[in-house]
């Protein structure tokens, strides 16, 4: 996998995803001031984020949100101690 972009926060993501148009974007839950949740439906929305499948991710339990993630359009979540290129796999359906 190749990282292709970095945003500091939601209009930032917005743009880099309509400019590079990634197969994946991995959203933060906590963006300070900004809701990882509201950027993950943003995305979602298809002209932002075109037909990347976006991907929560937390340093906190999947338990501590399960019942937003559930209600998200994110394809998943994984929790950042254990992201990886295979983790994102599973979510996505793909052999590891």
């Amino acid at each position: 996998m190749t990282v292709v972009g970095v945003a500091a926060d939601s209009a930032e993501a917005l743009r880099q995803a309509r400019t590079l148009r990634p197969d994946v974007i991995l959203v933060d839950i906590g963006l300070g001031d900004e809701s990882g949740f509201d950027l993950a439906r943003l995305l979602a929305q298809g002209e932002q984020g075109g037909s990347a499948e976006v991907i929560l991710i937390s340093a906190r339990a999947e338990t501590d949100y399960a019942e937003l993630i559930a209600q998200s359009p994110a394809a998943g979540f994984v929790v950042k101690s254990e992201l990886s290129a295979q983790a994102i796999s599973r979510i996505l359906g793909h052999r590891p």
